[in-house]
C-alpha cells in the first residue's frame, strides 16, 4: 500500500499534476502523523495496510463533510476541490460494498460471532471492521447492526 502511494506521488510529480500531487502529499502527511503518534506511544511505527485504509477512509469522510458544508455556504469551488481530493483518495481504497452486500456482510458477521442481543454489537462491529475496513461506512453500518440485533 505504501509503495502504491509512493509510486503515485512520483508519477504525479513527473506529470506535473498539481492537484493530484497536493492530495497525495496530504495522504503522506496524515500517514507520517499517525506513525509519529504511534512512536510517541512506544509502539512499532510501521503502519499496516489496515491502518492505512482506516486513515484514508477517515480522510474521505472529512472531505465529504467539508464539501457539504462548503455547498451549504455557497462556496461551490471549494466543494469541488474537496470532491476532487476524494476521487484521488478513493483510488487507494477497495471498492465500496453495495447496500445489499453490506446487509449480507452484517448477517454473516452476526452468525459468525453468535450474536443474540444488542450486547453483542461490539463483537459484530469488530468482525466487520477486521474484514471490511475501507469497504463500508461503519457510521452507517452501526444502526443496521443495532436494528438486526434489537
Amino acid at each position: 500500500m505504501r509503495n502504491r502511494l509512493s509510486d503515485a506521488l512520483k508519477t504525479a510529480m513527473k506529470e506535473k499534476d498539481k492537484d493530484r500531487l497536493s492530495t497525495l502529499r496530504l495522504i503522506n502527511a496524515a500517514l507520517k502523523d499517525r506513525e509519529i503518534a504511534l512512536r510517541g506511544e512506544g509502539e512499532d511505527q510501521t503502519l499496516s495496510d489496515e491502518m492505512i485504509l482506516g486513515i484514508l477512509g477517515k480522510m474521505v469522510k472529512q472531505r465529504q463533510e467539508s464539501a457539504k458544508a462548503y455547498e451549504e455556504a455557497g462556496r461551490l469551488e471549494l466543494a469541488e476541490k474537496e470532491r476532487s481530493e476524494i476521487k484521488v483518495i478513493e483510488e487507494f481504497l477497495p471498492k465500496q460494498l453495495s447496500d445489499a452486500e453490506v446487509a449480507t456482510a452484517v448477517d454473516a458477521a452476526v452468525k459468525e460471532v453468535g450474536a443474540s442481543s444488542i450486547r453483542d454489537m461490539g463483537k459484530v462491529m469488530g468482525a466487520l471492521k477486521a474484514r471490511y475496513t475501507g469497504q463500508m461506512d461503519f457510521g452507517a453500518v452501526g444502526p443496521m447492526v443495532k436494528a438486526r440485533l434489537g
